[in-house]
């Protein structure tokens, strides 16, 4: 088992989790490694961490640690060389009436109704779909609970209509795109290209060098549009190349 050895990071220790059902790919066991105590990954530490293919969701910091599959590969965008494509060119301009307040993470009632019905829409049996208080809390401990420098991005439009909402986290080298949830009824709207472009363009303003997308799975469709942003590293045998 690779573990991480920089000082920051020496107290820490990792568990393997029990196998559980892949949300990527069908009939596939999944298994991940987790980094505990959760409270001393802070910022710097979780900077570390990131750079050896972890990832954050609320609280837990894990990566995918699968006994006979290493389908997930990690992958963060090269932005001093990237070049938007037509398509992604023509997303931001599409969207660029919307106006983005940067947030500190927290619950908000509309962003958990956005949630909710992007959900629905994409993740689960519309009639099977509830957003009761179990949903909503688990929202909470999902996107608005962290130890590291997280935040809240929201978009809205010229009417004050939420659009989009996006957390993502600051670290050393970048900014990592945590999760982005949309508007699912306008079918001629490009709201997920167009949250990444603005996130690329925002981290170039910090001036950090790259952004973070995540795993990237070869034979997942859900995964196929974070191979449309270039140039970009992937994380293969502990190397970005």
């Amino acid at each position: 088992m690779t573990l991480p050895s920089e000082p920051p990071l020496h107290k820490l220790q990792f568990y393997v989790t029990t196998p559980y059902q892949c949300g990527y790919l069908p009939n596939k066991l999944a298994q991940s490694l987790i980094a505990t105590p959760h409270h001393l990954v802070d910022t710097n530490v979780y900077s570390g961490l990131i750079q050896q293919g972890f990832r954050r969701s609320g609280k837990f910091v894990y990566r995918p640690h699968c006994e006979n599959c290493n389908a997930c590969i990690a992958v963060r965008v090269v932005l001093k060389d990237f070049v938007p494509s037509r398509s992604q060119k023509r997303a931001f301009k599409q969207h660029a009436d919307l106006s983005a307040r940067i947030l500190p993470l927290g619950y908000h009632p509309d962003h958990f109704e956005l949630y909710a019905s992007y959900q629905a829409a994409r993740h689960a049996e519309p009639e099977n779909f509830n957003a009761d208080k179990d949903e909503a809390e688990q929202y909470r401990q999902f996107l608005c609970m962290s130890n590291v420098e997280s935040l809240m991005v929201e978009f809205r439009d010229t009417e004050n209509q939420l659009k989009i909402v996006s957390v993502v986290d600051v670290v050393r080298d970048g900014v990592s795109a945590v999760y982005t949830f949309y508007d699912t009824s306008d079918c001629k709207s490009s709201y997920g290209t167009y949250s990444i472009m603005w996130q690329i363009e925002w981290t170039k303003n910090l001036d950090l060098p790259y952004l973070y997308l995540g795993y990237w799975i070869a034979a997942s469709e859900k995964m196929a549009y974070k191979q449309l942003f270039k140039p970009q590293e992937k994380l293969i045998d502990g190397e970005w190349i």
